[in-house]
């Protein structure tokens, strides 16, 4: 299995880890692996949906001005 070395850690964000870890009964390595999943996860899902949203045939005037309605995104959003 690969390993990664990250120089230069900042010490807030590994005491952060280390807590969250503990809250979870997880190694700090196994909860690092955890949050970088999740994180890449919700990147490139977001990545996707945009690309998504600049299909032509998707922009074909939600509100007449062929774009999407702000509204109905802010909302998509908050309900991830």
């Amino acid at each position: 299995m690969p390993a990664l070395q990250v120089r230069e850690f900042p010490e807030d964000l590994y005491a952060q880890i280390g807590y969250l870890a503990r809250r979870e009964h997880r190694s700090l390595a196994q909860e690092t692996v955890v949050l970088l999943r999740e994180s890449v996860a919700m990147r490139l899902g977001n990545k996707e949906r945009r690309k998504k949203m600049l299909v032509p045939e998707q922009l074909s005037g939600i509100d007449g001005s062929g774009l999407p309605n702000p509204t109905d995104l802010i909302r998509e959003d908050r309900q991830r």
